[in-house]
């Protein structure tokens, strides 16, 4: 099995994460119209408890397999690499079992007591097959990106975003007449048939894989492989007969602690944030109609530049792991100052549309610019989120998930308290758990941020931040002087397209000048490499 570079690995993962986004944004589209933002309410506030759910039983293992993984792989024992595999199968697939039947008896009273819209019940239901498919699928994602072979990965992702599309706005569709309730669980029901989609193209490429790396490889009786090479002895004296098991766990655990903060967050923001609507005077149906506005409207157009900083996490975990287990502190220098710059210099520009151009992009995609105020406050804060996975993978790669976890509970506690505090106020409503999230976002990213600096002692590249600062200044101006004052036609969307074409040409320019971006870094690019 091809074993791919970190930019090459950072590369193929973003591909499919752009296309992801992209796929992802017809539903975004299109849902809101089928079944409008009560409707879309309703899907966000049962999402959240899928996201706890599957948290728990896969929030650590993945990474912990890749990162298991990626050291054997490194030592060159393929069967001590499935022997992982299939140790990670069974405790996710026996949690995921568990905790389906505690989802489906706790449903009525989740539905009913916690949440403030009995209305969402048939949502959870719909969403409760999702929890051991997931399972599946995130252990053999966690394999192959500990082999550092991205491509399986990529193309199930791609393949379940396209089943996903169809069946969630078809199953919303058909559902429609019975009643908006119904119509939220059509979509989530969607959702379920899409990664039943993407698990079964993920062990198909398992299947062929294996095939393939058995026939390659072909042992001769005079070598066989013992039982006993498969626990090899760890090099930094940790005991050969320790169990696969415990070493996974003892990798899962603190990170699954760490991601189930923030899942609680967002389960904990849910809640809170339709009560603390309702406390300011906002009427049920109101409140979930905002609530849904913000997390199914807002929110995924403001992570959609994310695609790069997930991929480069991603990367990270096995790339920094081998480094670390060499002991080479240059390695883990230039992999960080690489994942940060890239993670800067590719969101900004998109920061900049999303602000000057708030308007015009929420009539695009949603009909309507009720939104665009949400969007144009948040805006301006993106590349803290953006900047914030690469530095949290880090922290996990070099065995520090406790600090990460550390830092978002502390950014966890001050986000409910100001929504507490601010969405029960009448003058701010909304706006203020949209107040919550961006105190929330740049305060664990600096956490974040100061963790890896004392780790590693890294130095930041305070000009590039300057530089970047600059050309996102530079591009606003241009832009907005462009939708404004150069009209090339009388259609919304020609001018929005024009206006941002000529934003990302000079932002790119200013990049090339300044040395963010350089032509080294354009010779990484496969297609440019070839062409050019």
């Amino acid at each position: 099995m091809k074993k791919q570079s970190f930019i090459q690995g950072t590369l193929i993962l973003l591909a499919a994460g752009i296309i992801n986004r992209m796929l992802g944004f017809i539903p975004r589209i299109a849902l809101p119209r089928i079944i409008g933002a009560e409707g879309v309410g309703l899907y966000q506030l049962a999402y959240p408890f899928f996201l706890v759910l599957v948290t728990v039983i896969t929030g650590g293992i993945p990474l912990a397999i890749a990162k298991m993984v990626a050291e054997a792989e490194g030592e060159n024992r393929p069967e001590k690499s499935r022997l992982i595999l299939r140790t990670g199968l069974a405790l996710s697939v026996g949690l995921a079992i568990f905790f389906t039947l505690v989802a489906m008896i706790s449903a009525s009273w989740v539905s009913n007591v916690i949440l403030t819209d009995h209305r969402v019940y048939y949502t959870f239901i719909a969403m409760i097959p999702m929890i051991g498919i997931v399972a599946v699928s995130a252990i053999y994602r966690g394999y192959f990106q500990g082999k550092q072979n991205m491509i399986p990965s990529a193309l199930s992702s791609i393949f379940e975003s396209l089943v996903r599309i169809f069946f969630m706005l078809w199953f919303s569709w058909l559902l429609l007449p019975k009643g908006i309730a119904m119509a939220a669980a059509g979509a989530m029901l969607g959702v379920t048939v899409g990664e039943i989609g993407g698990m079964l193209a993920i062990l198909w490429q398992y299947y062929v894989i294996t095939k393939k790396d058995k026939k390659q490889t072909n042992p001769t009786p005079e070598q066989p492989v013992l039982e006993s090479e498969v626990i090899p002895s760890d090099p930094d004296g940790v005991k050969a007969n320790i169990p696969i098991l415990r070493c996974l766990l003892g990798i899962s655990i603190p990170v699954t602690a760490s991601r189930l903060v923030g899942s609680f967050s967002y389960l904990l923001e849910s809640i809170i944030t339709v009560r603390s609507l309702a406390l300011a005077g906002i009427a049920t149906a109101a409140a979930t109609a905002q609530y849904g506005s913000l997390q199914g409207m807002v929110i995924p157009l403001l992570l959609l530049p994310g695609a790069l900083t997930s991929s480069l996490a991603v990367s990270l975990v096995p790339s920094i792991s081998e480094a670390a287990a060499r002991k080479d502190l240059p390695t883990i220098h230039k992999r960080m100052h690489q994942a940060l710059r890239l993670a800067l210099v590719t969101g900004a520009p998109f920061a900049v549309l999303m602000y000057i151009l708030a308007v015009p992009l929420c009539n695009l995609l949603y009909g309507n610019a009720d939104t665009a105020p949400m969007l144009k406050l948040m805006a301006p804060f993106a590349l803290f989120i953006y900047v914030q996975a690469p530095l949290q993978a880090a922290l996990q790669a070099m065995d520090r998930p406790g600090r990460a976890l550390i830092n978002t509970l502390i950014g966890a506690v001050v986000k409910i308290i100001l929504i507490v505090i601010l969405a029960s106020q009448p003058e701010y409503g909304i706006y203020g758990a949209i107040i919550a999230i961006i105190v929330n976002s740049i305060l664990v990213t600096l956490l974040h941020g100061y963790s890896v600096v004392s780790l590693i002692s890294l130095s930041l590249r305070v000009t590039e931040t300057v530089k970047t600062l600059c050309a996102m200044l530079i591009m606003g101006a241009g832009v907005h002087y462009v939708y404004t004052s150069i009209p090339i036609a009388d259609v919304q969307w020609i001018q929005f397209l024009f206006a941002s074409a000529i934003g990302m040409v000079l932002y790119f320019g200013i990049s090339l000048l300044a040395g963010l971006i350089s032509l080294r870094d354009l010779d990484r690019l496969p297609f440019i490499k070839r062409r050019f």
